[in-house]
């Protein structure tokens, strides 16, 4: 949480409304520490119910879950995202977020929340995936599924955007899949270990990094689906340690136009010929940047796109 928390001030001012309010922090949190050592006395002492999150587990997802007394009974309304409840950090981090009142939905985010108090319980969640137990098997699933497609001679693509791939499990995955003739890309902020550029090994795999003036801290991993594309958002990275070691959560994104303004975004970053750079074989990297193209800085152009998008009349 930000220094000076405005998150932090409407959960106690929800207290002081009679709202109840129960506040997980995650004191392991890197770099955040000490504030959220703070943070956490200052909501105790208001009265919101704080969870010191799972023993033995790291929780790194980032949910709201809000439940309202409404004339039909009790409804859900849900955030869920990439990024942290940070002030500070979402001026410079480039994340996605999830606001929705599908029920649903709702009810699988409240039952992360029940996890996390009561960690003997085993929701069985219906549309999200979560650590430790069911994100590994649901991304390798439909890994598979791609790989099945292309052995059929259907047309199968991966899309995928992080910020590490180090997993052994899934880089294996993805080799078979770009062997097998699934279209893979991969867009990797920082640290990746797979193999990239290399003849019987990543053929059609190609990887890019893209660092630019804000930090892209998003996960999105799009699935072509026998042309009935799934798209899914994360806060968990390719790694063994959000996979298997902490508390994330994977989860869908049904509307059409919100899957097409997300697509845009994923295409212009994949056309970055300015701040991205290609992961080779050689470990070179060499920046994408050419003359001979039209020049595309993927932050700017996503700036305009969303602002152009956001003028017209819906």
């Amino acid at each position: 949480m930000a220094k000076n928390s405005r998150v932090v001030a409407a959960l106690v001012n929800a207290v002081r409304n009679n709202k109840k309010v129960i506040a997980v922090v995650e004191l392991q949190a890197r770099f955040d520490e000490q504030a959220n050592i703070h943070w956490s006395a200052e909501l105790r002492d208001a009265g919101v119910k704080v969870i010191y999150g799972v023993p033995g587990l790291k929780v790194h997802c980032k949910l709201i879950s809000i439940v309202r007394k409404e004339e039909s009974g009790d409804r859900f309304y849900s955030h869920l995202g990439t990024g942290n409840f940070n002030e500070s950090t979402a001026r410079v981090y480039c994340d996605f977020s999830l606001l929705t009142s599908d029920q649903e939905l709702g009810r699988d985010v409240y039952d992360v929340f029940e996890f996390i108090q009561f960690p003997h319980l085993r929701p069985d969640y219906q549309h999200i995936a979560v650590s430790p137990y069911t994100n590994r098997p649901a991304l390798l699933g439909a890994i598979d599924r791609e790989i099945e497609a292309a052995e059929a001679g259907e047309k199968a693509e991966l899309f995928f955007k992080c910020n590490n791939l180090v997993d052994g499990e899934l880089i294996e995955r993805l080799y078979r899949a770009g062997a097998a003739g699934v279209k893979v890309r991969i867009i990797v902020r920082s640290m990746c270990a797979l193999v990239c550029e290399t003849p019987g090994l990543s053929d059609n795999i190609r990887v890019i990094s893209l660092v630019d003036k804000y930090l892209e801290h998003a996960r999105v991993y799009i699935f072509h689906s026998g042309g009935d594309e799934s798209m899914w958002m994360s806060s968990a990275d390719l790694m063994t340690r959000n996979l298997d070691h902490r508390v994330e959560v994977t989860f869908p994104i049904a509307d059409e136009a919100h899957k097409r303004t997300v697509k845009k975004i994923m295409e212009l970053q994949w056309s970055d010929n300015q701040k991205a750079r290609v992961l080779d074989s050689e470990q070179s990297n060499t920046r994408i940047a050419s003359n001979t193209e039209k020049g595309c800085r993927s932050q700017d152009a996503i700036y305009r796109y969303l602002k152009r998008r956001d003028s017209q009349p819906s």
